[in-house]
């Protein structure tokens, strides 16, 4: 197993939540390799810092991801997280309101 990888724990649980916006913290921590508690302080951080918005529905935690926001590095500002998202899961992180949804008119 290498010492290092690509990615931080912050990005691997970020692109768990955008796999499975109802996923469970225990199946977040079991798929990054951390503790449940670090799972949880790694959601506060993104949820803090708007990355993420929390809703609850039932016994249940939901995410939303905020695809326009910036990359928190100065390097790396230019880019949206969504666009990062996009390329590691191939999944649009900003999909067309579906049926029945209501757009704003500008």
């Amino acid at each position: 197993m290498p010492h290092w990888t690509f990615l931080t724990n912050h990005a691997h649980v970020l692109l768990c939540v955008v796999r499975d916006p109802e996923a469970r913290l225990r199946d977040i921590a079991d798929t990054v390799g951390i503790t449940e508690r670090a799972a949880q302080r790694i959601m506060t951080d993104l949820v803090e810092a708007g990355y993420l918005e929390r809703n609850r529905q039932g016994r249940r935690n939901i995410y939303h991801l905020h695809p326009d926001l910036p990359l928190r590095h100065p390097m790396d500002r230019e880019t949206a997280i969504g666009q990062l998202v996009s390329v590691l899961t191939g999944i649009d992180p900003d999909p067309p309101p579906g049926p029945g949804a209501t757009e704003t008119m500008p």
